[in-house]
């Protein structure tokens, strides 16, 4: 008995698909060529990938068209891309990667100042180069049509996959295949998060627009003291950030089985809480007084029933659906109140690795305490604007939403925003705080002590230096 209705305002932006848990997953994906596991396909697994991938961001973009003008312009905003620019972006980047570069046998050993062959659009380098268009230009650019755009990209795709069974079929020589199809799917991912932004009807597409309600009741899991390997070890795709892996020592801990729903958030709204300075950061309080309307976004209560935006459409809030649109900060207040503490990421991926199906992932990204840092002996792969230029303390989010392609999710995932992105499908799930941890004694329905977000529950162990084999790939695109 969901009801609907249509938001009161213009549209104007994007995100990709659903499922519950990693073993769902890695089923999902074994079953559907199209939506195999991108870190371990093979030659003959990238071709369908590809094409599935392309089909994806056709069925996006004729939303979007069926919802604005010819060439799609919409307004600007600090964090979308135009369409179109996005549409050229994806094919300058695959271009850049195979066909021009011939370096790209190498794989993450490859030198990315490499002299490459020109593009089929001259101009391309001036116009898709994340690197070096600033964003706020990528309104005013001459770009070519839509339609030209979609040809270009055909031209491109059809080059790779008449390259492809001329690569060797290992790790190597599929590493930039691998990174291109990682690629476009972030980017399809940011175009149905931009489609939420901008009200845009996704509903034609057939895709999952909002997050599944758990399977059970949330419960708490225990996971006892170790030693847990975070990060890439083995065989298939890694990104440039997952790797070395690192053995990190691990206090035990309880940690949530799913995300935070809405039943559970809301009564912190309800309570003050977010007119209470005593739950928020120094940092969350600033942008709270600044920028929030006193509710997550895209939440409203009318007549005392609490409804939510979904791409233009008003829907009844569901108290069993994880909380989603919500910051760093916003989660950080709820957990200070609640007296209880968000994981470090370290301890997020243990508890997804060792929990089994138990521990419920794939629905929305989660917030960790962790700052988005280098493993010790981190070496940049190729694509040197993936993970480097971004250790700045930005906080690290784990797992999937559920509009993340399917052959892209993994437990090893290392995502990354700003504290205070909001549009974003990101919620979090809690841990119960340890005895002798600072922090706030919560007033909310949880038990457990708050903490501050500290990595403090990780500490990494000796480790001998060994050298990376992974892959690069796009968290935020630009």
């Amino acid at each position: 008995g969901v009801t609907s209705r249509r938001l009161g305002f213009t549209s104007g932006f994007i995100a990709p698909m659903s499922l519950h848990t990693g073993t769902e997953v890695h089923r999902h994906g074994a079953d559907s060529p199209g939506l195999a596991d991108i870190r371990q396909a093979g030659r003959s697994g990238l071709a369908p990938v590809l094409a599935a991938l392309r089909q994806h961001r056709q069925r996006l973009w004729q939303a979007y068209a069926r919802a604005l003008p010819p060439e799609l312009p919409v307004r600007y905003l600090p964090e979308i891309n135009p369409p179109l620019w996005e549409l050229g972006h994806i094919a300058w980047f695959e271009e850049f990667w195979i066909a021009r570069y011939p370096q790209r046998h190498q794989g993450p050993h490859a030198n990315p100042d490499a002299a490459r062959a020109a593009p089929k659009l001259p101009r391309a380098d001036a116009l898709y180069h994340s690197s070096q268009v600033p964003h706020t230009r990528r309104w005013h650019l001459d770009l070519p049509s839509a339609e030209r755009t979609w040809a270009l990209a055909d031209q491109v795709r059809t080059q790779t996959l008449a390259l492809l069974p001329h690569m060797a079929d290992d790790d190597t020589g599929l590493y930039f295949p691998r990174l291109v199809a990682a690629h476009e799917a972030m980017h399809l991912e940011a175009w149905v998060y931009t489609a939420q932004t901008l009200a845009i009807d996704l509903r034609s597409t057939g895709l999952a627009l909002q997050p599944a309600r758990s399977h059970s009741p949330v419960q708490a899991l225990s996971v006892p003291a170790q030693v847990f390997t975070c990060g890439h070890e083995g065989s298939g795709f890694a990104f440039d950030n997952e790797l070395p892996a690192v053995a990190c020592t691990l206090e035990a801990f309880d940690i949530d089985s799913a995300p935070v729903t809405w039943g559970r958030f809301l009564p912190f709204i309800e309570a003050g809480g977010y007119d209470d300075a005593r739950w928020w950061s120094t940092e969350g309080w600033a942008g709270r007084q600044k920028h929030s309307t006193g509710r997550p976004r895209h939440v409203v209560q009318e007549r005392g029933h609490w409804q939510r935006a979904v791409c233009g459409q008003w829907v009844a809030l569901e108290p069993d659906e994880p909380a989603v649109h919500l910051s760093a900060h916003e989660a950080q207040a709820w957990c200070r109140w609640a007296g209880r503490r968000l994981p470090t990421e370290a301890e997020w991926e243990c508890a997804a690795l060792t929990l089994g199906e138990g521990f419920e992932w794939g629905q929305v990204w989660e917030w960790t305490s962790s700052p988005f840092a280098p493993y010790p002996g981190f070496e940049p792969h190729p694509y040197r604007d993936y993970s480097a230029p971004w250790f700045d303390g930005r906080p690290v989010l784990r797992g999937a939403s559920f509009a993340t392609w399917p052959g892209l999710r993994s437990p090893r995932y290392r995502n990354y925003f700003p504290a205070e992105r909001n549009d974003v499908f990101a919620g979090f799930r809690s841990c119960a705080g340890r005895p002798g941890d600072p922090g706030l004694s919560g007033q909310g329905p949880d038990t457990g002590t708050a903490v501050d977000t500290v990595d403090a529950a990780v500490t990494p162990a000796p480790r001998k230096r060994r050298t990376s084999a992974g892959r690069p790939s796009s968290a935020e695109p630009s």
